[in-house]
């Protein structure tokens, strides 16, 4: 494959639709530990890709195939995911019980319920809960929450029926 930042520059020629361009794909490369901080990787191939403790901090994964990416650890923290495929991140036996492991807490859930640390409620419960409801149930709940919200509602509604 060829290096991580090459690919890049020509991904952002790709998005400018400039001469040399090309969409970049790194579906299911080892990307363990990478700094790609800021990175363009908008609608770019990171299926099944290895992203564990990679820094994604500010990055744009906008419309971004993220299926089966492993990102515990990934610092995602102000990263733009719209539209980001985000399927098949959690485990389990795809029916009646899932689990994810963030950074900061395993996430357990059903159909309708979900448990995060040692909270359980259901599903429109937590989509329902105020800032202050949130911040109120763990020092950093409130960051994660901002954080996890929209992934955890785009892996959910993956799996409906």
């Amino acid at each position: 494959m060829e290096n991580i930042s090459e690919i890049l520059r020509k991904h952002k020629l790709w998005l400018k639709d400039e001469d040399g361009g090309e969409r970049a794909n790194l579906r299911g490369a080892s990307l363990r530990g990478a700094d790609l901080r800021g990175a363009s990787l908008r609608g770019a191939g990171l299926s099944g890709s290895d992203l564990i403790g990679a820094n994604l901090r500010g990055s744009n994964l906008r419309g971004a195939s993220l299926r089966g990416a492993d990102l515990i650890d990934a610092d995602l923290r102000d990263a733009d995911l719209s539209g980001a495929d985000l399927r098949r991140m959690a485990s389990g036996n795809n029916r009646e019980i899932r689990t994810m492991q963030t950074g900061e807490w395993i996430i357990v859930y059903t159909d309708d319920m979900m448990a995060i640390g040692c909270r359980q409620y259901s599903l429109s419960e937590w989509w329902s809960f105020s800032d202050d409801q949130i911040a109120d149930m763990d020092k950093g709940a409130l960051d994660f929450w901002r954080k996890w919200k929209p992934i955890l509602q785009q892996i959910m509604g993956s799996y409906e029926k």
